[in-house]
């Protein structure tokens, strides 16, 4: 008498793991390495089932004003746009002004590296869908839990006004 194989259960996509692509066109700043570790964090704690696919460009006021000006209609440089491309598993393009970074944590009294950290978060964020521009503070209050989740307390990037 033969007996059947064992059920199998049913096999899940495999899990893939987060992955961030960091091209770096300026001098100063965080290295590109440190950034992609950054950023492959912040898509584990934030997106679902941690999966996903991030480009993620350091550059300067000239190719950042650029952007803003040819995608928003805003002739001035911006701390960080985001490029999201409507995809599961390329999420999509994330650019991050450092020069501007630099000035920001200046004024707000700390670290760079912390500065770039919060851009980082904002910018996964808006990735995965979120507007702060149209939800009530949602997206900045995730914002907060998020960055201390993944870089520990400290600046959080909450505009004042939204927290």
């Amino acid at each position: 008498m033969a007996q059947e194989p064992p059920a199998r259960r049913a096999s899940r996509a495999p899990r893939i793991a987060p992955r961030a692509e960091v091209t770096s066109a300026v001098r100063t700043g965080p290295s590109a390495r440190r950034v992609a570790a950054w950023t492959e964090a912040v898509l584990v704690a934030a997106s679902p089932r941690g999966r996903g696919a991030v480009s993620v460009l350091l550059c300067g006021d000239a190719r950042m004003r650029r952007l803003n000006r040819e995608f928003r209609k805003i002739d001035r440089p911006t701390d960080v746009l985001s490029f999201p491309a409507g995809d599961p598993v390329f999420l999509g393009d994330v650019a991050i002004d450092v020069p501007y970074a630099a000035r920001q944590a200046a004024r707000r009294g700390h670290p760079l590296d912390r500065e770039v950290q919060l851009l980082v978060a904002h910018g996964v964020l808006h990735l995965l869908g979120h507007d702060h521009e149209t939800d009530d503070g949602t997206m900045f209050r995730l914002q907060g839990r998020l960055v201390k989740k993944v870089f520990g307390p400290g600046p959080d990037g909450i505009p004042e006004d939204e927290g």
